[in-house]
């Protein structure tokens, strides 16, 4: 256990492919990039999204500590495009998915769509590159055409359509707040909890270069963002007592500098990890201010993860995420998820010394 910004005391390259001896290979993650990584919110369904046009999905048995997944089905988007993003409606039956073709795409899980291709439910003039599902089963869409979308599953036009200051790079909807992460450093925050999107603020990423990625507390409270720098911001949406925003150095090795790929909440506790192209998890703890535990590094980047539901299985995958651009591309890299049981006493908060 550390503080927040301590220096790593491991090395950047270890050769290692998993953060545990004992982490489950997924079989069959697909030939090309990982780009999210999703579980359903009522049963322990794992869904992943590619650049080989795939949207995959798994169902995740644990027993012991012994982790097994079973591949169940799995689409592609036309043409194969890449997939950038997805995620389940609330009840869990249907994954919304949304990529390079510019679609957003419905699959009931269950169904085979015709021609094995989702269902287009909507259209943007860009590459879309995130989706999330709102509290009243509306699905919103963030495009590279600067337009945040909102879709009725059941009407093939939007049912309200926002402009942003920049392009869409992520967003998250947790509860009745949602949190959009644009290009020029731009957040904006919304109250989704009524019938239409209300606006709560627009700010300044606390951040000085590129956003990553965001992600929602689990009380509604705030919002974490990551970065190419290295750093993560926390901010407050709400009044807490005792508790400011602030940012803190995670991945870095000296003077080397990480991107922060994916920011993940653990639901039980509100702690988080934190995974980078430096092929290093983090769980951390932000209201102690405190490194939970640190991980060895593995041998490629780590560009997604997200914990389940009831919080004690975390998928993470292992993919070149073109931090370093394509003149240090292997072809043939190996893509691959993995998913790390994760005991209480590794991401519950400790007290300080």
């Amino acid at each position: 256990m550390s503080a927040f910004g301590s220096s790593s005391t491991t090395t950047a390259t270890t050769g290692s492919k998993t953060i545990g001896p004992n982490d489950c290979n997924v079989p069959q993650p697909g030939n090309d990039g990982i780009s999210s990584l999703n579980w359903s919110p009522t049963a322990n369904f794992l869904v992943s999204t590619n650049w080989d046009a795939g949207v995959r999905c798994w169902e995740v048995q644990e027993q012991g500590g012994m982790v097994r997944a079973n591949p169940k089905a799995q689409v592609n988007h036309d043409a194969n495009s890449p997939v950038l993003d997805s995620c389940f409606s609330n009840d869990g039956s249907t994954v919304y998915s949304v990529g390079a073709d510019k679609a957003v795409r419905m699959w009931r899980l269950g169904e085979s769509p015709p021609n094995n291709v989702p269902q287009q439910i909507g259209v943007h003039d860009a590459p879309v590159k995130a989706v999330g599902c709102l509290p009243n089963n509306l699905v919103v869409s963030g495009g590279w055409d600067r337009k945040l979308k909102f879709w009725d599953t059941r009407s093939p036009n939007p049912v309200g359509t926002l402009d942003m200051p920049e392009r869409v790079y992520d967003l998250d909807v947790r509860g009745s707040l949602m949190v959009v992460a644009t290009a020029a450093r731009h957040l904006i925050i919304y109250n989704v909890g009524g019938p239409q999107p209300v606006e709560h603020a627009r700010k300044e990423s606390p951040l000085k270069y590129q956003t990553r990625c965001v992600s929602c507390f689990p009380d509604q409270t705030g919002f974490a963002v990551g970065g190419i720098e290295g750093r993560v911001g926390i901010e407050y949406v709400q009044k807490v007592p005792n508790k400011e925003k602030f940012a803190f150095k995670c991945h870095r090795q000296g003077s080397d500098v990480y991107s922060v790929n994916a920011v993940a909440f653990q639901n039980t506790h509100g702690t988080f990890a934190t995974v980078g192209s430096d092929g290093v998890v983090n769980y951390w703890d932000k209201d102690n201010k405190q490194r939970l535990k640190g991980f060895q590094p593995i041998s490629r980047p780590v560009t997604c993860a997200a914990f389940n539901t009831q919080g004690n299985l975390f998928a993470y995958s292992s993919s070149y995420d073109w931090s370093k651009g394509s003149s240090h591309y292997a072809p043939g890299t190996a893509n691959e998820i993995f998913i790390h049981y994760t005991p209480n006493e590794e991401i519950a908060p400790k007290k300080k010394r």
